[in-house]
C-alpha cells in the first residue's frame, strides 16, 4: 500500500493518477478535500481510502503493516503565509513526525522540499546535501524557510543513522500542468496566461525592474509535472538512492518564451503588455532561477526534460482547452 499526502493537490493528485495507472499497490490519499477542484482532481481514480490529515496516525496504527511507501506532498505552499506556528505544525513538526514513523516502521518516505530553499538564488542552485550548506541558505519567505529547515533535519537524522530505509527529498523548481486549479493565484504563469489570453487575446507580464534583464527577460526554471512524476515514480523503482535533489529541466527559460509558447499553443496572435512588478514584492523579486540536475543524474537518472514548448502545449491543448481541464 501507497500513502500520498496532499494527493489531491496539484503535484499530488498527478503522482496518485500515474500511480493508480501503473496497479503495483492500492493507493490511499491524505488531504484536505476543502475544495470542489480537489475532489475533481481524484475523479478519474479509484483509491483505497482518502483520510484528512489529523487522521493519519490513528490510520497508520491500524493500517501501517501494510503500508510500503509514503510520499509526503502535503503542506502549506502558500510563499506570502506570515503565520509561523501554523507552518511550524503543519511543514516542519508534521514532517518530522512522519520521517520517525517511516524510520520506526520500516517504510520508504518520499517528500516534497522546494527550490524557495535557494531564496534569491544569490549562492547558486546546486542541490549539496552538507548540513552546512544548507543551514547557509536564505529563504525568502516561511514557506522556504521550512522547507530548508525539514531538509536540514532529514540529512542530520540520515547521518546519525534515524532514517527511513529510503528517503528522497525533491526541490520542486516551477512546475506546471493539470489539477493546478484550486491554487488561484499560485497557479502556474501558464494557467494565468492562458485566461487573460482567453478574455483579452493578450498576455500581462512583469516588466523588469533590473538593468541586466529586459523586460520578459526574467528566467525560471519551469518545470512539466509530468516529469516531477517521472522521478518520483524512478526513485520508488530504485530503493537505493537517498537524499535531497534538485527537480527541474536544467535550463532557465524567458517569461516572454513561456507566453510566446503559450500564443503559439492556442493559435493566436503574440501581444505582450508589461506592468510594473508589484512594490510589495519587487525588492526579493527572483530574476532567475536554474535547478542544477547533476546529482540527480549521476545517480542514474537519465530521462530527458519535456521541453518548454512541448510541456505548454500539452497542458493547453489536452487539458486547459478541453471540456475536462484534470486530469
Amino acid at each position: 500500500m501507497i500513502v500520498v499526502t496532499g494527493g489531491a493537490g496539484f503535484i499530488g493528485s498527478n503522482l496518485v493518477a500515474e500511480l493508480c495507472a501503473r496497479g503495483d499497490a492500492p493507493v490511499v490519499v491524505c488531504d484536505w478535500m476543502d475544495a470542489p477542484e480537489k475532489s475533481a482532481n481524484l475523479g478519474k481514480h479509484h483509491v483505497e481510502a482518502q483520510i484528512e490529515p489529523g487522521e493519519l496516525w490513528d490510520w497508520l496504527d491500524k493500517n501501517g503493516n501494510a503500508v510500503t511507501a509514503i510520499f509526503h506532498m502535503g503542506a502549506s505552499s502558500s510563499t506570502v503565509e506570515t503565520n509561523v506556528e501554523f507552518i511550524l505544525d503543519t511543514n516542519l513538526d508534521y514532517s518530522l513526525r512522519l520521517w520517525r514513523w517511516c524510520a520506526a516502521n520500516d517504510v520508504r518516505l518520499i517528500y516534497a522540499s522546494s527550490a524557495a530553499t535557494y531564496g534569491d538564488g544569490a549562492a547558486g542552485f546546486v542541490d549539496d546535501n552538507d548540513p552546512a550548506a544548507l543551514a547557509s541558505l536564505k529563504p525568502l519567505n516561511l514557506y522556504g524557510w521550512s522547507k530548508m529547515a525539514f531538509d536540514l533535519n532529514a540529512v542530520t537524522l540520515a547521518a546519525a543513522g534515524v532514517h527511513p530505509p529510503q528517503w528522497a527529498g525533491l526541490k520542486f523548481f516551477n512546475v506546471y500542468g493539470p489539477n493546478e486549479y484550486h491554487k488561484g493565484g499560485q497557479r502556474s504563469l501558464v494557467a494565468q496566461l492562458f485566461q487573460q489570453i482567453s478574455d483579452s487575446g493578450g498576455a500581462r507580464l512583469f516588466r523588469s525592474h533590473h538593468p541586466d534583464y529586459e523586460d520578459g527577460g526574467q528566467l525560471r526554471d519551469f518545470v512539466w509535472v509530468g516529469d516531477c512524476v517521472d522521478i518520483m515514480l524512478w526513485l520508488l523503482d530504485n530503493p537505493t538512492v537517498n537524499g535531497v535533489y534538485n527537480v527541474g529541466t536544467g535550463q532557465a527559460r524567458s517569461f516572454a518564451d513561456l507566453a510566446r509558447a503559450c500564443f503559439k499553443a492556442m493559435g493566436r496572435t503574440e501581444t505582450i503588455d508589461y506592468i510594473d512588478t508589484p512594490t510589495n514584492i519587487r525588492a526579493h523579486y527572483q530574476y532567475f532561477t536554474q535547478a542544477d540536475m547533476t546529482r540527480l543524474r549521476a545517480a542514474g537518472y537519465a530521462t530527458p526534460p519535456t521541453t518548454l514548448e512541448d510541456g505548454v502545449r500539452r497542458y493547453i491543448q489536452d487539458y486547459l482547452s478541453t471540456n475536462d481541464a484534470h486530469r
